[in-house]
């Protein structure tokens, strides 16, 4: 589905040039999610945002969905969804359910194919009883789930979504995982999502990239590259390290202290709900670890020093 070579962005400043994006190189296959991650600055976005044809690479050549991504932008256009990391502002007195199937007429669907994709994206989308009310009475998690809707409308093939859950509840971006998910199971969509939160790019993605400084610096699975980074490794071999992934309840998700000599307090009421991050759990506590059980709850911590 996508397909770049020496994919390059370097943008003018009063200071000189800066080059944002250095000339990556990778591919992205049918029906895979596939996590972008890195720091601030690293060229996520930039690299998107080149992907889905609102900035001209410097240098380098795309295919994206089948489409030359400089000679067929258009054609692009049509084959993608995209979800920006900030949603537009709305013209005042705009109505959700008549942008949603606006959107989705500018993408050459008939008024009965877009009012029928309404009907079937808003409950997914937790937005059920929202069709006519005007975007400036919505929160902020309400408008971000409408972006989202807004780049799915068409059932496009491809999707790039940058931070899709930044600003939602628990709850909804658990549901948007949910959704994703769907999307590629049962609809073969092929997904692209920047995100900062690593638990999100555990559950959702099948392959890694992890951008620094403009550049790829590795790519891999997650669970290939949490052996690689994984403190329990250090005295364990990776085949006996296992990892589990945060898809069940936050209850029975595993937790294993940072790179500290502080344990992760589970009895804390204010942890009860936070789902923590690549948490990894051992056949065999490695060695400067030790475990204890929180007798109100079950949940376990653990201190590695």
């Amino acid at each position: 589905m996508i397909s770049a070579h020496g994919l390059a962005r370097t943008f003018s400043t009063k200071t000189g040039p800066v080059a944002a994006v250095k000339g990556v190189d990778f591919e992205v296959a049918e029906g895979e999610i596939v996590g972008l991650l890195g720091p601030n600055g690293a060229g996520k976005t930039t690299t998107l945002r080149m992907l889905t044809t609102l900035l001209t690479p410097t240098s380098g050549t795309a295919t994206v969905a089948g489409a030359d991504l400089i000679t067929q932008s258009r054609e692009v256009r049509r084959r993608i969804g995209y979800v920006a990391q900030i949603g537009a502002t709305p013209a005042p007195g705009t109505i959700l359910g008549e942008e949603l199937v606006t959107q989705a007429r500018l993408q050459g669907m008939s008024k009965v194919e877009a009012s029928a994709r309404l009907v079937e994206m808003l409950p997914r989308l937790d937005l059920s009883g929202f069709e006519k009310r005007a975007l400036s009475e919505m929160s902020g998690g309400q408008r971000r789930r409408f972006d989202i809707a807004l780049g799915l409308m068409h059932n496009p093939k491809l999707v790039f979504l940058d931070e899709p859950t930044t600003g939602l509840d628990p709850q909804s971006r658990a549901n948007l995982w949910d959704h994703i998910r769907a999307l590629r199971d049962e609809h073969s969509v092929t997904i692209v999502l920047t995100t900062h939160y690593l638990e999100e790019a555990d559950v959702l993605a099948d392959r890694l990239l992890v951008m620094d400084g403009g550049a790829i610096v590795a790519d891999d699975t997650p669970d290939a590259l949490k052996a690689r980074v994984c403190p329990a490794t250090s005295s364990a071999s990776a085949s006996t390290a296992t990892w589990r992934s945060p898809r069940p309840s936050p209850a029975k998700r595993c937790s294993r202290a940072p790179a500290s000599s502080k344990a992760v307090d589970w009895c804390s009421p204010s942890n009860a709900a936070t789902p923590p991050f690549l948490h990894c759990c051992a056949p065999s506590m490695p060695q400067g670890c030790r475990s204890a059980r929180c007798r109100s709850t079950g949940r376990r911590s653990t201190t590695c020093s």
